[in-house]
């Protein structure tokens, strides 16, 4: 059913490319786009996330087909700056990481630096400090190389046989979820009693996966790099006690501005979508002290003040998908419904 919403999507994307709505209707001041690993294909059919990675090759395409379609690159804090104020003539785009992953500084960096382009990367300062629990590697791992998994959900004992791909890619899909709406600590544990069963080294994996200070203290030097902060741990805010969540923002916060010197001034709620934030989130955003905050909601950024910023939509781009035609269709806004303000004058 997703597989069909999805292509179903892109079907609807395609016909605006080929109707020309793209060049009509083009509109907003521009948008965010946003990216997690780059790093080279790899081999293997299991690849769960691959719907989160492109290649470096791939990003280079995209770099010089937006400078083709003559839109301003723009680091976080101009993209403040055109959200308030009137439409210019160019529209905008603004390219984001997210996860702080050692694929963005080995290839992705080398790719954006020969360019020229400003990009922001959001840091959760667990990772880099080499505490921090990607949990969604471990699990790929582990299913990869399962052919019986069995794990406690709830309290009830789950047993799968799961040796072709689509059991595979179906078994992730459902623990992922599920861990998703567990409260930090839930989730931890779930996934340590996952690791501890399969033999999976999770501390392992998750320093080999992120960068580190040394690495983030050299994008720091590049006057094209902003860096943001995604929290301490990277919850799930939804799940999380208000409390818990506004200290997650202002200790990552804190604790990225004492590492790299320098003041942090924006942030992307972890994961992003609708079910990940609550509206107190937005609030605590600004409460925290950050200028803006991005999302992983789809559409565009409206001029004058029409949308919040600290609840940013960003277009996040399915690495299974490699047409510009779609990603000219995306950033035009077409195919995003317009943004309603709320009676502050904002929407969220």
């Amino acid at each position: 059913m997703a597989s069909d919403d999805r292509w179903r999507e892109r079907l609807r994307h395609e016909l605006a490319w080929f109707t020309g709505q793209p060049l009509l209707r083009g509109r907003g001041a521009g948008a965010i786009l946003r990216f997690e690993h780059v790093r080279p294909r790899r081999s293997g059919v299991f690849q769960p996330l691959r719907a989160r990675e492109i290649t470096p090759q791939f990003l280079d395409r995209v770099i010089r087909t937006l400078k083709r379609w003559r839109y301003d690159f723009l680091g976080m804090d101009d993209v403040c700056r055109r959200a308030v104020t009137l439409p210019e003539q160019r529209r905008f785009v603004a390219l984001t990481f997210d996860g702080a992953g050692k694929d963005l500084i080995n290839f992705a960096y080398p790719v954006l630096a020969r360019h020229a382009v400003p990009f922001t990367v959001y840091v959760p300062t667990a990772f880099p400090d080499g505490v921090g629990e990607a949990w969604w590697l471990a699990l790929e791992r582990m299913i990869a190389r399962e052919s019986r998994i069995s794990f406690m959900m709830g309290e009830r004992e789950q047993r799968f046989v799961v040796t072709g791909n689509a059991e595979k890619q179906a078994l992730f899909t459902l623990i992922e979820r599920w861990l998703r709406t567990l409260p930090p600590a839930g989730l931890s544990a779930a996934i340590h009693d996952l690791c501890a069963r399969y033999r999976i080294d999770l501390a392992a994996i998750s320093r080999e996966a992120s960068m580190d200070w040394e690495d983030l203290t050299k994008l720091a030097a590049d006057p094209n790099v902003t860096l943001g902060s995604a929290t301490v741990n990277y919850p799930v805010l939804a799940n999380t006690k208000d409390p818990a969540a506004l200290r997650e923002m202002t200790m990552g916060k804190a604790v990225a501005e004492a590492a790299l010197g320098r003041e942090i001034r924006h942030f992307a709620f972890p994961f992003g979508d609708r079910a990940a934030f609550r509206r107190s989130h937005v609030v605590m955003a600004e409460e925290a002290g950050f200028a803006s905050a991005v999302s992983t909601i789809s559409g565009i950024v409206e001029t004058e003040g029409r949308t919040n910023l600290r609840a940013l939509p960003r277009i996040s781009w399915d690495g299974r998908v490699r047409s510009l035609r779609m990603l000219r269709v995306l950033v035009s806004g077409v195919a995003f419904a317009p943004v309603r303000p709320t009676g502050s004058g904002q929407a969220i």
